[in-house]
C-alpha cells in the first residue's frame, strides 16, 4: 500500500505555511515532538499476574502482534524521518501494554479496512489505531479503552466558516471524511437531517489518506474536513494555515466517544489488555506517553471493557 514519508507528509501538512526545513522534531501543542527513528520510548515493567492471563495461543511466540494503519497521520501513527520506522502515540501505548504483558511488541502496518479483517481472522492479536467503540463493532470485537474520542472540523485559516456545530452548518458545503469511519456515520446522519429539513445536501468527498484530504482542502476542492482531533490539531499547530471551527464526540451528540484497543471477541485477551492499560495509567507512564505527543488532554482515568459505544445505525 502507499505510505507517506514523514518529510513529504509534513510538507503536505504545512503546505505554504512555513519555509523552515523539516528536522528530527516538530513543535506542537507547546512541546517538541521527536520524529526521528531513535524514539527512546517510555517503557513499563512486566506484571506477572497480568501476563499469566494472556491466552496461551497468543503468548506462545512471545510477541504481541499489533495492527496499525499506515496512512500517515501524526501524532497517531506515521513514518519517522528514515521513512521506515513507524512511530506515534499508538505505537508507544502498544509498547507499554506489551511490556506489562511480558511480550515483545511487534507492529504490523496495513490499511484501515484490513485492520478489522486482520483482527477478525485472528491474524492481528490487537489493534491500536484510534478505533472508536461502536455497538456494531462490539458484535465482532472486544475493546479496552485508552483515550477519549474527539473529532474536529478543519477549514483553511482564511475561510469565512467560523463555526460547525450542528447539521445546518454543513448544508451545501463541500466536505471530506474518511470512508468506513465513525465520523462518516455522524456526517451522513447530519446530512440526512438536513435533507429532511429541506436544506441543501452537503457534497461529500472521500480520500484514503489524510494528506490527500489536506491538499484538497488547501486547493479549494473541499471547504471542510471532518476527522480525528489529534490529526487535525497536530496539523493546525504545524502548518498554521488551517483552523479548527468545531469539535464533536466520536460517539455522537449524546455520548462521549472512547478510543480503544481492539481484539477478536471472546479470544481471552481483552481482560489482560484492560488490566495492562490500568497499570500504566496508575504508574504514570501512560500520561507521559500522551504528553509526549501533545495529547495529554485526551487521557482517561481508567480503562473500561466494552463500554457503551456509538449507537447502531438505523436501516
Amino acid at each position: 500500500m502507499r505510505r507517506i514519508p514523514v518529510l513529504l507528509l509534513l510538507i503536505a501538512l504545512s503546505a505554504c505555511g512555513t519555509n523552515e526545513p523539516t528536522t528530527t522534531s516538530v513543535t506542537t501543542a507547546g512541546s517538541t515532538v521527536n520524529t526521528s527513528p531513535e524514539q527512546q520510548r517510555i517503557r513499563a515493567r512486566k506484571v506477572d499476574a497480568i501476563a499469566a492471563q494472556v491466552p496461551a495461543a497468543i503468548a506462545a511466540d512471545g510477541k504481541l502482534l499489533v495492527g496499525h494503519s499506515g496512512e500517515g497521520a501524526p501524532p497517531l501513527g506515521f513514518l519517522a524521518d528514515d521513512d521506515t520506522t513507524y512511530i506515534g502515540v499508538e505505537t508507544d501505548l502498544a509498547q507499554l501494554v506489551a511490556d506489562v504483558l511480558g511480550l515483545e511488541y511487534a507492529g504490523e502496518i496495513s490499511s484501515w479496512e484490513n485492520l478489522f479483517v486482520g483482527a477478525k481472522s485472528g491474524k492481528l492479536e490487537a489493534v491500536f489505531n484510534n478505533v472508536t467503540v461502536t455497538e456494531e463493532r462490539k458484535d465482532v470485537y472486544d475493546f479496552a479503552t485508552y483515550r477519549v474520542d474527539q473529532l474536529a472540523w478543519q477549514v483553511p485559516a482564511d475561510s469565512p466558516i467560523t463555526t460547525i456545530a450542528k447539521p445546518a452548518d454543513i448544508a451545501g458545503l463541500k466536505v471530506s471524511v474518511g470512508s468506513g469511519t465513525n465520523q462518516e456515520k455522524i456526517l451522513l446522519d447530519w446530512d440526512e437531517q438536513n435533507k429532511e429539513a429541506g436544506l441543501k445536501p452537503a457534497e461529500i468527498s472521500y480520500y484514503n489518506l489524510y494528506g490527500d484530504a489536506l491538499l484538497a482542502l488547501k486547493s479549494g476542492r473541499i471547504q471542510a474536513y471532518f476527522g480525528p482531533n489529534p490529526n487535525v490539531a497536530y496539523n493546525v499547530a504545524v502548518g498554521k494555515d488551517t483552523k479548527i471551527v468545531g469539535t464533536a464526540s466520536g460517539a455522537g451528540p449524546d455520548l462521549q466517544g472512547l478510543i480503544a484497543a481492539m481484539t477478536l471477541k471472546d479470544n481471552g485477551l481483552v481482560k489482560p489488555l484492560n488490566e495492562a492499560l490500568n497499570t500504566v495509567i496508575k504508574d504514570g507512564s501512560y500520561q507521559k506517553v500522551l504528553d509526549r505527543w501533545g495529547l495529554g488532554n485526551e487521557a482517561i482515568p481508567e480503562s473500561q471493557i466494552n463500554p457503551p459505544g456509538l449507537p447502531r445505525q438505523e436501516g
